[in-house]
């Protein structure tokens, strides 16, 4: 992608901002493939796939076998045993000088640290092993809502993390198609809604994890659906040159 197609919302990141004036380590992300196309912390690229289709979103609001309670006990303890995994991990990476990976988790951390000493996080805290919440968040969706290229997209994905659900919001009372992965992968890969299947007391909820399980329907690698917009959070981002990391664990 050219330079002049990336989109930058830098105006509503001045966390990447402040940690980028004075790092400790440069930021020498490896240059994006051109093969695919680049994802931003909520930052947006159009992308550049074919595939094309129609899907009916589903609604499990009456499946007698779902327990909203027992589905987040659920979210939460799988969530809980993740971040205990993966602060396990990071803590062998970053102390092996031969792990490319090392600067990495170092960079996370600084962030995750900074955040919650100068409490500009949100819930969920702590943002450790997380994709932060931050203060702000609301504010760098609507501003994302004002682009052409959300505007102009029928087809969304955004991720499923707090920071982002109103991103999630805005996306179906836009009218527009949401795609967001399943969370930890639990009943599938992706979920689809659509704001022709929910009310204005429903779609709030589906923009949280348990109303994607009840208002979503799950679909696989296979299904054939145009994405136009691509929606991500991350830990740290470069301002100048859009790269990131997200949280050190592969989702989607």
């Amino acid at each position: 992608m050219d330079a002049q197609h990336l989109l930058k919302l830098s105006s509503a990141f001045p966390l990447a901002a402040k940690i980028a004036a004075v790092p400790k380590q440069p930021l020498n992300f490896s240059p994006f493939s051109r093969t695919r196309a680049p994802i931003f912390p909520l930052f947006l690229t159009l992308v550049e796939e074919k595939k094309s289709g129609i899907h009916t979103t589903t609604t499990r609001q009456n499946d007698a076998a779902f327990s909203e309670a027992a589905y987040e006990a659920e979210r939460l303890s799988l969530d809980a045993a993740a971040r205990e995994t993966m602060a396990e991990k990071s803590a062998i990476e970053a102390q092996d000088s031969d792990d490319p990976k090392a600067w990495k988790w170092v960079i996370r951390k600084r962030v995750w640290d900074l955040m919650e000493a100068r409490n500009i996080a949100q819930f969920p805290r702590p943002v450790h092993h997380r994709i932060p919440n931050f203060i702000g968040a609301d504010l760098a969706a609507n501003k994302l809502s004002n682009l052409e290229v959300f505007k102009e997209a029928n087809c969304v994905k955004v991720n499923p993390d707090t920071p982002q659900k109103q991103v999630r919001f805005l996306t179906l009372n836009g009218g527009k198609k949401l795609l967001t992965p399943q969370p930890r992968l639990r009943t599938g890969f992706f979920s689809v809604l659509e704001y022709s299947t929910l009310n204005p007391s429903t779609i709030k909820e589906a923009c949280t994890s348990v109303g994607v399980a009840k208002y979503g329907k799950p679909i696989g690698l296979d299904e054939k659906i145009k994405v136009d917009l691509i929606v991500i959070g991350s830990v740290a981002v470069d301002p100048k040159t859009g790269a990131r990391l997200g949280k050190g664990i592969c989702r989607t």
